[in-house]
């Protein structure tokens, strides 16, 4: 079965669509085989799955890690989502855009975003479940966020006034994160 690119964005967000075999009893698809990602040029280290759930209305993001680096191949298998990437690669001529795909278990888009973006999602739906396989494991001591409403970013989030966590209505301007010696780690 193949994955197909959909589109790429700011060089190296990719957005991917499987290809779906569907019948009356229900459908099967590969979200990830080794020698596609390969020949495509994707990464195939993926070393941590990780699942969450949220409600209507819910902001996660915009986070990153860059020790180890983490980068994330999104997918969401319940519900609707936006799914977001800020490119926080200094020296980028792309510093500080931002793409967002409406993926949703019926379109089953899923995006890649390389550890040197900062990623996030929008929950459109009562429920969403959103999955994502992670090139890096995870660690609190090397991983940080950029406001979800950063005014220099200037996402265009489908709401207005989200659910966030307390750590994530106190994450930090893209121009904070420029200013630590971390943000070195990520060089165009």
């Amino acid at each position: 079965m193949e994955i197909r690119v959909e589109s790429r964005h700011l060089g190296d967000v990719v957005v991917l669509v499987p290809e779906v075999f569907q019948d009356s009893r229900g459908f099967f698809m590969e979200t990830y085989r080794q020698d596609q990602f390969s020949s495509l040029g994707l990464p195939c280290g993926f070393v941590q799955d990780n699942h969450s759930r949220s409600a209507k209305g819910v902001v996660r993001g915009l986070h990153f890690q860059w020790g180890p680096p983490m980068g994330k191949l999104m997918r969401v298998s319940l519900g609707t989502a936006f799914l977001v990437a800020v490119d926080i690669r200094k020296g980028s001529p792309t510093l500080g855009k931002w793409v967002g795909i409406e993926a949703s278990a019926e379109n089953r888009r899923q995006v890649w975003a390389p550890a040197s973006f900062a990623r996030g999602f929008c929950v459109l739906s009562e429920a969403a479940e959103i999955q994502y396989k992670c090139t890096g494991l995870y660690s609190s001591k090397a991983e940080s966020g950029i406001r979800w409403d950063d005014p220099q970013i200037g996402v265009e989030w489908p709401i207005k006034e989200p659910s966030l966590s307390e750590k994530d209505r106190k994450a930090q301007s893209l121009d904070q994160w420029l200013a630590t010696p971390e943000s070195d780690h990520f060089r165009f």
